[in-house]
């Protein structure tokens, strides 16, 4: 009698699909549900390697799109630094799904909260993407302006975008016990003032993520009902974690838990998919070590083969140098490998 595994394909199985693959094809690793075109109009968002993913569909001569376009006359170094161009919001770094949930239903209530404002120096800052402007605004009324501009162009973004790619990062994140609003970095560490009583440590959990997910894809489907939705796990460890645990156990537990949510999200609803940049970039078959000696920072070669297996699922390839854009549209400005934009990094400062 004939069982399932007499049938299954070479990449079913452990020693045709890993030990005999070739590390730079690996057919079939990742079987797209839906595909990328340059027609497609593709949005961003996520934990800082997610930055990778723009910049290599721009390469590819994708639509990626910008919601706040750079200044003209600002300089590209300059843009980066205050959040243009990094993804198709300036939302700054989204490093849990519950914050890219609380983004989403600001931006579809077009409502901002007045009470998320932190002191910065002489000036203020938002305290939901804190670090979008560095040096700060003059005044609280100021950064409720920019926030509100924010809001609208992201709405209007987001009604045209055809798939959205967001890459989960963490699942620590420090939460405002009053109205649960959770922040990209811990109060009191780039700007504001920590405060034990009004400020609490969340670590999520499968099922606190796997909801997020839900909610994520239920939003954005009230700006585009056809609108679908790709996942990606960041390969890259925490730069410090508040869970109590050495950082090792605690990345594996991020990571483990990011990847099952994402992984049942993915199984339960046709117009989401799971693209494993993870798994190229962790796994000891996937001809690595792919990272720099600080063992944390993928190196430009990592970075390519994950954007070779991405781009080669959807049938796309970098344009020669010479066709890419030098400006690409709407302001939007291509990414340095070696200088991405990362928050959480700036929590090593505070390292003994």
């Amino acid at each position: 009698m004939k069982h399932p595994y007499e049938d299954l394909p070479a990449t079913a199985f452990w020693r045709t699909g890993a030990v005999d693959g070739d590390a730079t094809g690996f057919a079939g690793l990742h079987r797209p549900k839906f595909t990328i075109t340059p027609d497609t109009k593709v949005a961003t968002a996520g934990s800082c390697f997610a930055q990778h993913i723009g910049q290599a569909l721009r390469g590819a001569g994708i639509a990626v799109l910008d919601a706040e376009a750079r200044p003209t006359t600002m300089d590209e170094t300059i843009c980066r630094r205050f959040g243009y161009g990094l993804f198709s919001g300036r939302y700054g770094n989204i490093y849990t799904a519950r914050q890219m949930t609380q983004l989403l239903q600001d931006v579809a209530q077009g409502t901002v909260d007045p009470r998320f404002v932190w002191p910065k120096g002489a000036g203020f800052v938002d305290a939901l993407r804190p670090t979008v402007e560095p040096d700060g605004l003059a005044s609280i009324d100021e950064v409720l302006l920019h926030r509100a501009y924010h809001l609208e162009r992201t709405a209007q973004m987001l009604r045209v975008a055809d798939v959205f790619i967001f890459t989960l990062g963490l699942t620590e994140a420090w939460e405002d016990l009053e109205t649960g609003r959770v922040f990209a970095m811990c109060p009191g560490t780039v700007a504001g003032t920590f405060d034990a009583a009004s400020h609490a440590f969340r670590n999520f959990t499968h099922a606190e993520i796997l909801a997020d997910l839900h909610e994520i894809r239920a939003i954005l489907q009230r700006f585009n009902p056809d609108m679908q939705v790709l996942l990606t796990v960041s390969p890259v460890p925490l730069t410090a974690t508040a869970s109590g645990d050495h950082v090792i156990p605690a990345t594996a537990y991020s990571k483990a838990v990011l990847r099952a949510a994402a992984g049942e999200a993915v199984i339960q609803f046709n117009d989401m998919d799971y693209f494993p940049s993870f798994e190229i970039i962790t796994s000891h078959v996937m001809g690595g070590p792919w990272f720099d000696d600080g063992q944390r920072t993928v190196r430009p070669e990592g970075v390519a083969r994950v954007m070779q297996h991405f781009l080669a699922a959807h049938g796309l390839s970098a344009l020669p140098p010479a066709d890419q854009p030098t400006s690409p549209p709407d302001g939007d400005i291509s990414d340095d490998d070696a200088d991405l934009i990362c928050d959480e990094l700036l929590l090593d400062a505070f390292a003994k």
